[in-house]
C-alpha cells in the first residue's frame, strides 16, 4: 500500500515526521493513529494496525511526537498537553492536505492522547483506544523508582524499554493536572475501548473506569492474551479488524460515486498476510475482501481460494461476462453460462499446438456449457467469442510484470 511521508510543525515549533497509510483506491475514511509512550510512528502495533485498516479502506496518519523517531526536538521537553496539541495540528494538517480525521485511534498513553484532544477535532465522529491508561500520570509508573528524584533533581535520566530517555519535572506535573475523565465525560463521540485483560503494564481496570465514564455510543472489546504492545501479529490485525467494523457505522464511510460515462479505471488490488495460518492473505479491492489460501496438503488451512483458483476463476468470471455482454448485444436467448476450468502442468513434446517442445508447460482446460435456445451458429459464435475476453487476451499474450520494493 502507497505511503505518504512528510512533515508538519508541532506545537513547539519543531517539524514532525508523518506517515499517511493510503489505500490502495480513494479512501473512505482518514484516521489520526497516536503511538504509545516512547514508541514512535513505526513501531510494530502501529504500522501493523495502520496498514490493516489501509487494507479496508481507511487512510491512516501516524506520526513522532516531538524528540522521538524522524522527529525534530527533544524528548525531555515533551508533555502530555504538546503531545495534544500536536494530535490536533496533525489534524489541521491532514484538513488542509486530504480531509479531517473522522476517527481517532491510539495506543497507551496515545489512547489517553486521543481522548483528551477529541474536542478540539470536530470532524471526528469515533475514537478507539487500546490498552489506555485512565490518567496520563500513570505512565510515571514506568519509572516510579525515580520519581522522587526527578521532582527533586528537576530531571533525570531513566531507561524504558532499554533506551536512556530524559524526563522533568515539568512532565510529571503536567500529566497530573490531566482530568481525563471528566473529559471522557463530555466526549459526545463513539468510543471502542480494547484492552487486555492480562496486560502487565497498564491493568484492565484503567479500561473499566474509561468505559464507565464514557457515554454511549460505547463498546468493549478484550484483547485476550495480547501483551501491551501488541507484538503478536495476529493481535495487531485483529484490532485493525474490529475496529474497522465497528466504526463503519459511525464514520458513515462509502466509496466514492462512480461517475457517469467516466473511463474506466482498473483498480488497485491489495493483497496482505493476515496472520492467521502460514499462508492465510486477505485480498482487498477497493470494498470488496476475500481469502486466499493454500489446501491443507501444502501446509496451508484451506480457507481461501488458492492463487491458481484465483486465476482460474479470474478467466471463468470474464469468459462468462463476455459471452452475456455479447449475446445481449445482439439479443441472443441465452440463459446461462457455465464455465468449468482445471489447471495442470504438461510435458511440451505432448502439445502437438505449442511451438515449445522441451520442458513443462501451464495447461488450461476450460469447459464452456450454453443454456438457451441457440441454434448450432449461435452457439459456436459464442464460442469463439469466449476467447475474446480481456483476460483470456492477457493470459496468451506476452505479459511483463514490473516488480519494486514499496516506499
Amino acid at each position: 500500500m502507497p505511503i505518504e511521508r512528510f512533515e508538519f510543525p508541532g506545537s513547539g515549533g519543531h517539524r514532525l515526521a508523518a506517515a499517511l497509510e493510503l489505500p490502495g483506491s480513494a479512501p473512505l475514511a482518514f484516521a489520526l493513529f497516536a503511538h504509545c509512550f516512547t514508541c514512535g510512528k513505526d513501531n510494530l502495533a502501529a504500522r501493523r494496525i495502520a496498514a490493516g485498516l489501509a487494507a479496508r479502506g481507511i487512510a491512516v496518519l501516524r506520526f513522532d511526537f516531538t524528540g522521538l523517531g524522524a522527529s525534530e526536538g527533544d524528548f525531555a521537553n515533551a508533555t502530555f498537553s504538546s503531545n495534544v496539541a500536536d494530535l490536533v495540528l496533525a489534524a489541521d494538517h491532514l484538513r488542509e492536505v486530504h480531509r479531517a480525521p473522522s476517527l481517532l485511534i491510539g495506543h497507551s498513553l496515545g489512547g489517553a492522547a486521543v481522548l483528551a484532544a477529541a474536542a478540539q477535532i470536530p470532524e471526528a465522529k469515533a475514537i478507539a483506544t487500546i490498552a489506555a491508561p485512565s490518567d496520563p500520570s500513570h505512565v510515571a509508573g514506568l519509572f516510579a523508582e525515580h520519581v522522587d528524584a526527578i521532582r527533586e533533581q528537576g530531571s533525570v535520566e531513566v531507561s524504558l524499554a532499554g533506551r536512556p530517555f530524559t524526563i522533568r519535572r515539568e512532565f510529571l506535573d503536567d500529566a497530573g493536572e490531566h482530568n481525563l475523565m471528566a473529559q471522557v465525560t463530555k466526549l459526545r463521540k463513539a468510543l471502542l475501548v480494547m484492552h487486555a485483560p492480562t496486560d502487565a503494564t497498564v491493568h484492565i481496570d484503567n479500561a473499566t473506569r474509561i468505559f464507565l465514564a464514557a457515554r454511549h455510543p460505547k463498546s468493549f472489546v478484550s484483547l485476550d492474551h495480547a501483551d501491551h504492545l501488541l507484538s503478536n501479529r495476529r493481535d495487531a490485525n485483529y484490532a485493525a479488524d474490529v475496529i474497522a467494523a465497528w466504526a463503519e457505522r459511525y464514520l458513515d464511510a462509502r466509496p466514492p460515486a462512480a461517475t457517469t460515462g467516466a473511463p474506466e479505471v482498473p483498480r488497485t488490488v491489495i493483497v496482505q498476510e493476515t496472520g492467521e495460518g502460514k499462508f492465510q492473505q486477505r485480498i482487498s479491492v477497493g470494498p470488496h475482501q476475500l481469502l486466499a489460501d493454500e489446501p491443507v496438503a501444502v501446509g496451508g488451512a484451506d480457507s481461501g481460494l488458492g492463487p491458481y483458483d484465483l486465476l482460474l476463476s479470474a478467466l471463468g468470471a470474464c469468459t462468462s461476462m463476455t459471452m452475456r455482454l455479447y449475446a445481449e448485444r445482439k439479443k441472443l436467448p441465452l440463459d446461462r453460462v457455465t464455465v468449468t476450468l482445471n489447471h495442470a502442468k504438461i510435458h511440451a513434446e505432448d502439445c502437438a499446438e505449442c511451438q515449445t517442445k522441451v520442458g513443462l508447460l501451464d495447461r488450461i482446460e476450460r469447459v464452456i456449457a450454453i443454456d438457451g435456445d441457440l441454434d448450432a451458429e449461435q452457439r459456436a459464435r459464442l464460442i469463439e467469442i469466449a476467447d475474446k475476453c480481456p483476460v483470456h487476451r492477457t493470459l496468451t499474450s506476452e505479459v511483463t510484470i514490473v516488480t519494486r520494493t514499496a516506499e
